[in-house]
């Protein structure tokens, strides 16, 4: 059984956001490793933010971002259960930060079930136009039509995109991350993006 001292508790918690003992928690269970310890983490994470899916959001931010080059702006709301977390700094520097994303990627919407259908039929329209001359069966086109849809998904819903300071995380798990390490139902209820020209 490997020995848990403070330099990895601190280390995963830097890592991770979580709190100190559940990082000692995890590094216990997966004795001593860092990337199996910061999944064990995930997965709580994601428990933690199931948990407190039902719940209402009622209090929360409006947070503006405007680009250095004054060329592209950014307005968000982001909801939570509480005054108290939406004076909380690390929530305030996570709305901050969102907005800086939005900025850099330019999502169209939150979720999937926000696009436009239109956009959706269009998008189905120029993948099958693509493969009309190949000579795959129907069912292996319809396949890779709707994996170009995904593609697709992932580009312009802001919880699909990989995250702008950390791509190796989707919006929706820093998120998920964030409701674990805050505590309560985070939700991020609008935006709206501003662009010159």
């Amino acid at each position: 059984m490997a020995e848990i001292n403070a330099k990895m508790v601190n280390d995963l918690r830097a890592r991770t956001g979580a709190g100190m003992m559940d990082c000692k928690k995890a590094l216990v269970e997966t004795n001593g490793d860092a990337d199996a310890a910061v999944e064990v983490l995930r997965k709580k994470g994601a428990a933690i933010a199931d948990k407190k899916a039902g719940r209402t959001a009622s209090q929360g931010l409006v947070s503006a971002y405007i680009h250095s080059n004054n060329k592209v702006g950014v307005l968000i709301e982001v909801a939570c259960e509480s005054d108290f977390v939406a004076k909380n700094a690390d929530f305030q520097s996570f709305v901050k930060d969102l907005c800086m994303h939005i900025a850099a990627v330019a999502p169209i919407c939150i979720s999937r079930e926000e696009v436009p259908a239109e956009l959706v039929a269009k998008e189905r329209e120029i993948a099958m136009a693509q493969l009309a001359e190949d000579k795959k069966p129907d069912n292996i086109k319809e396949k890779i039509v709707e994996g170009k849809l995904d593609k697709y998904y992932k580009s312009v819903c802001l919880l699909e995109q990989p995250f702008v300071k950390d791509d190796s995380h989707t919006v929706k798990e820093v998120l998920t991350n964030k409701i674990a390490t805050i505590g309560e139902k985070l939700e991020i209820k609008r935006f709206t993006r501003y662009q010159i020209g």
